[in-house]
């Protein structure tokens, strides 16, 4: 069985976010939060709190908390804002707010 948690437009570009997701993949959910809470990253703090997510699902499921472990980790890309920055000689120059959707998903050990 397995559980998951999203989130959904995360005000940070997908390619920052990946790079923290990359280091739980395949962890135990015990050993993915403290690399969690010992990242210093933004994104750090956004992974974690859907990682809680996922195991307070599970425990709503009455899974053994202990036994879970991270099998999927992965970003992708939300919408992208655009913004644009005034400039000298009334020219423009665009500003993309990106976004993203984190998704988090933990299984229980046979």
């Amino acid at each position: 069985m397995a559980w998951q948690a999203k989130h959904r437009y995360a005000r940070m570009s997908s390619r920052k976010v990946r790079l923290i997701a990359d280091l739980i993949r395949g962890r135990d959910v015990q050993d993915a939060l403290n690399i969690l809470k010992f990242t210093p990253n933004r994104a750090a703090g956004m992974i974690s709190k859907v990682l809680r997510s996922a195991v307070a699902n599970a425990n709503e499921a009455e899974a053994d908390v202990e036994s879970l472990f991270v099998r999927e980790a992965f970003v992708d890309e939300g919408p992208t804002m655009k913004r644009w920055h005034p400039k000298d000689r009334g020219r423009a120059h665009p500003i993309m707010k990106r976004t993203s959707h984190i998704t988090v998903v933990i299984e229980q050990e046979q």
